[in-house]
């Protein structure tokens, strides 16, 4: 009795166990979101998203718009591995969001996960005055090609920049430069001079006018590294690298890190991950970077030159997106007849960048993946990642043949398998059969079977049939018959 006891309560715990495992497991498969709650509302509009971390992926793409399955507030953002996001300059106030995260696998498509919707705060007042990141506040020696980044302001939809040789006295520039945390300005500054500058935030509220200025000053003129002609061979001289390499590079998601090599020639280089428009991660100095995530990155090449006994660094730069990409997961091709001939079109998921091609998989390949006026018969369907990632191919609408057809069926009522139908197979999105006609093993008809209906319950006549092996022929729109046999099991 003791021993039955031990193996029941063994029995028990064991289910128990593995019961727990398989809810962790599937827990592990898509985040939960954990701000802002799912029909959250008074938001705020620089509020940080964040969800819980899922292990063993590649990312997360997270996606807002203000209808089901939007983007126009977000499209599609890579956030590599980080479980969270704030949006840079904030989101649209007084507004009902549809939140979506995807999570990225090693070794396949994104998979979307269920989203919530969260409405924002109703802004009344106007935003609070913003700060210069880069120049500092007092800064010295700036370079007079500076770009001016200042910190976002929470609420704001705009700013008014101003800058000037005097206090209050903006020469240089004054204007509304929209909702953006940087701003190169149109001429080069003033050489050894003390720059004033005022940044105003604004939105539908209006603006804060007591923001203060900021200055920083200018450095000496700095050796000009433009194109010189030489004085004696007439040569023109390029004193800068000249850069060719590419503004985008798609690597295909199973190959990440990647190393990226450059060819252009230059005393040196200089490889770094920006984030968000105001830092850098310097991650090289040789001719080859290593990348390990999609993003923004900017490489630079430099000539060292020497004026009256000092080096001086030529250097050029180049802003680059790194986009991650992969082979098209084909998931339905529709078929539709029309007078002229089929169109055929193809439909895909994936992280890639694709196009078409039909019947050879050297193509000639289209932007289109629909296919207007294709002549009958069987058709394959190919779709290219523009990135080197793969072809995915499919077949289209392919001829039926008997193993289309079931091989047996069992009508003894237990609702399982008691119908014998025709099922269309993947391939084909159209019902292309007329008729089905049932036979006896003397030819006789015992049936006539609408394709469209649940099928023959193995009765002739209102009398069931006995067990046996049973014959069928197909006739499809084309004229064309299929014949086959399949068993009757009781």
């Amino acid at each position: 009795m003791y021993v039955y006891e031990f193996r029941t309560m063994l029995k028990r715990w064991t289910f128990i166990i593995l019961w727990w495992w398989a809810i962790g497991t599937y827990a592990q498969e898509c985040p939960t979101i954990t701000y802002p709650e799912n029909g959250g509302t008074n938001i705020p509009v620089d509020g940080t998203i964040s969800w819980t971390v899922v292990s063993g992926i590649n990312g997360y793409i997270i996606s807002m718009g203000k209808t089901p399955g939007g983007v126009d507030i977000l499209n599609r953002f890579n956030t590599g591995v980080a479980n969270s996001y704030t949006a840079p300059t904030g989101l649209p106030d007084n507004t009902l969001i549809y939140l979506s995260i995807s999570v990225v696998p090693y070794d396949g498509p994104p998979k979307a996960c269920p989203g919530i919707t969260f409405t924002t705060e109703d802004v009344t007042t106007p935003p609070a005055c913003t700060q210069l990141i880069a120049p500092d506040n007092n800064a010295a020696n700036v370079t007079i090609v500076t770009d001016l980044i200042w910190a976002y302001a929470p609420t704001a939809t705009h700013y008014r920049l101003s800058i000037g040789t005097l206090p209050g006295v903006y020469d240089i520039f004054d204007s509304d430069v929209g909702n953006v945390l940087s701003y190169n300005p149109p001429v080069d500054l003033p050489n050894e001079t003390l720059i004033f500058v005022r940044i105003i935030p604004m939105n539908e509220n209006g603006q804060n006018v007591v923001c203060p200025e900021e200055s920083f000053s200018t450095g000496p003129p700095a050796y000009s590294c433009d194109p010189y002609v030489d004085a004696l061979t007439g040569e023109t001289i390029a004193t800068k690298p000249v850069i060719e390499f590419p503004s985008l590079i798609g690597i295909c998601s199973n190959e990440l890190p990647y190393t990226v090599t450059t060819e252009d020639s230059a005393d040196g280089f200089r490889w770094f991950r920006t984030i968000g428009g105001s830092e850098e991660t310097l991650l090289s100095e040789s001719r080859e970077v290593r990348l390990s995530e999609p993003g923004r990155y900017r490489y630079e090449a430099y000539n060292n030159i020497s004026v009256n006994g000092s080096n001086v660094e030529c250097a050029e730069t180049k802003l680059f997106t790194v986009v991650t990409s992969e082979i098209a997961t084909i998931t339905a091709i529709n078929v539709l007849n029309t007078p002229p001939g089929k169109q055929i079109t193809v439909q895909v998921s994936g992280l890639g960048t694709y196009e078409y091609a039909l019947d050879s998989i050297d193509g000639p390949y289209q932007e289109s993946p629909i296919f207007e006026q294709v002549i009958g018969g069987g058709h394959i369907a190919y779709v290219r990642d523009k990135n080197g990632c793969g072809i995915a191919q499919r077949t289209v609408d392919r001829d039926l043949n008997e193993k289309d057809f079931p091989v047996f069926f069992t009508p003894n009522g237990d609702g399982i398998n008691d119908y014998w139908q025709y099922v269309p197979p993947p391939e084909n999105y159209e019902m292309t059969l007329s008729i089905i006609s049932i036979y006896d093993r003397y030819g006789r008809v015992l049936a006539e079977v609408n394709p469209e209906s649940i099928g023959w319950d193995g009765q002739s006549n209102g009398r069931p049939l006995p067990s046996s092996d049973y014959w069928f022929k197909a006739i499809t729109a084309d004229k064309i018959e299929i014949k086959g046999h399949f068993t009757l099991k009781r």
